[in-house]
């Protein structure tokens, strides 16, 4: 396969048809005063949808950005609005190469969908957009780096290329970061897992994903959920903050997977907040003006009988000087040579084995099927004895159920072919 071709025709593909005015939006925002009361609390304010139509119902003059992934895009292609684009994009993409594998053919037309409607949104709103990798290269740092820079390279003015937390994207990101490429690093549950990421892998944007948080200690019956992510989001943003200040890192945080009007307002402040469009609607309607809760540390409620250790729950607020130790000294090593499986043995070695485990065939099965929410029972044991973390159940929970949509916008390419 030549490469250097395919990556050209692709780029052809997603550009066609677009004649980008960075600085003219086609839809504008009207100025909104809650909205520049969170801007004033210190945070800059992106919606968490692709869907063009409903962020326009609700974009104002203090939106900057938008952030889609694998889940909000296969909504988009199953309306199919972009048959049309994948057929088109198929058949040039097998005249270019006749010999491509069909692995190959559904990577590349799957990038092609991601940044062609992501170049919608920038001509929309001229906003900056967080694209997505497909799933397939979750483990693969080379694939991960250099469809990375494509991404970036079709519109660095605008794109953020999003690098989820896998032991070979902590690789892929810093690489990535050094080449100049700006990464917003998803599923981060933790303020330790961004710590690390702020420190080792250096990108531009990390991320908890609080509303999945809470959803999984209420649905656990472990406690009310209320609070669970709001906790950790803020401890982590204190934490990246002191980095900053400290000169040893530019890492912003995004507050992620907001539920809620509510928990707008009780993580405002935080660097970045990503807000699906009805969460954004329920925190304007109220129109109670925002203040930053930075400094702030709010109580999670537990069940009677049940105790943080159980499910170790602490990890998601706590950075170690154990967990703070292993990362320094990670720093220390040449990390031009780490591969991922060395990245997982210097965490198991520093004793803190929960942090980066290992998962089989089984596990990655029994995930999948229980969805983005783990099946606590099914975990309580090695959650208990400190074999896996809950920051570490929740990101494979994740990025499985990515995949899974991942693969239905796969077999939507395929019944086009």
């Amino acid at each position: 396969m030549n490469n250097k071709a395919l990556a050209a025709k692709v780029r052809e593909l997603v550009t066609s048809g677009f004649s980008l005015k960075l600085g003219e939006p086609t839809h504008k925002g009207a100025p909104n005063k809650v909205w520049q009361s969170a801007v004033a609390a210190g945070s800059e304010l992106w919606f968490d949808t692709g869907d063009l139509e409903e962020a326009a119902k609700v974009w104002t003059a203090e939106f900057s950005g938008l952030t889609t992934n694998n889940s909000l895009l296969n909504k988009e292609i199953q309306k199919g609005i972009y048959d049309q684009l994948i057929r088109a994009s198929t058949a040039a993409l097998r005249a270019t190469d006749a010999n491509i594998s069909e692995r190959d053919l559904l990577l590349e037309t799957a990038f092609i969908l991601n940044a062609h409607h992501a170049l919608r949104l920038v001509q929309t709103f001229d906003a900056h957009v967080s694209v997505e990798l497909h799933t397939d290269l979750a483990n693969d740092v080379e694939r991960t780096v250099s469809y990375g820079k494509r991404y970036f390279e079709i519109c660095p003015e605008r794109f953020f290329v999003k690098v989820p937390l896998t032991p070979a994207g902590l690789i892929s990101a810093r690489r990535l970061g050094e080449a100049g490429v700006p990464i917003n690093f998803t599923l981060g549950y933790s303020a330790r897992q961004n710590y690390l990421i702020a420190l080792f892998s250096q990108t531009s944007y990390v991320n908890v994903f609080m509303g999945r948080l809470n959803s999984f200690v209420a649905d656990s019956k472990l406690g009310d959920g209320q609070n669970v992510g709001e906790k950790a989001t803020l401890a982590t943003a204190r934490e990246i903050i002191a980095l900053r200040k400290a000169g040893k890192s530019k890492t912003k945080l995004i507050g992620a997977s907001i539920r809620s009007g509510d928990q707008v307002a009780a993580v405002a402040g935080v660097d970045v907040l990503t807000i699906p469009t009805k969460a954004a609607a329920e925190f304007a309607a109220k129109g109670e003006p925002a203040r930053s809760h930075v400094q702030e540390d709010p109580h999670v409620t537990l069940a009677d009988g049940v105790k943080m250790s159980d499910f170790g729950g602490a990890a998601l607020w706590e950075v170690s000087d154990q967990f703070k130790a292993a990362t320094d000294a990670l720093l220390k090593k040449d990390t031009a040579t780490l591969t991922p499986e060395k990245l997982q043995e210097h965490f198991a070695s520093a004793e803190i084995p929960d942090f980066l485990p290992r998962w089989s065939e089984d596990d990655l099965q029994t995930i999948t099927k229980d969805g983005k929410i783990p099946n606590y029972s099914t975990w309580k044991a090695r959650l208990a004895s400190g074999q896996v973390g809950l920051d570490a159940l929740m990101n494979i929970s994740g990025l499985c159920a990515f995949t899974v949509d991942q693969a239905a916008l796969d077999n939507r390419v395929r019944s086009l072919l």
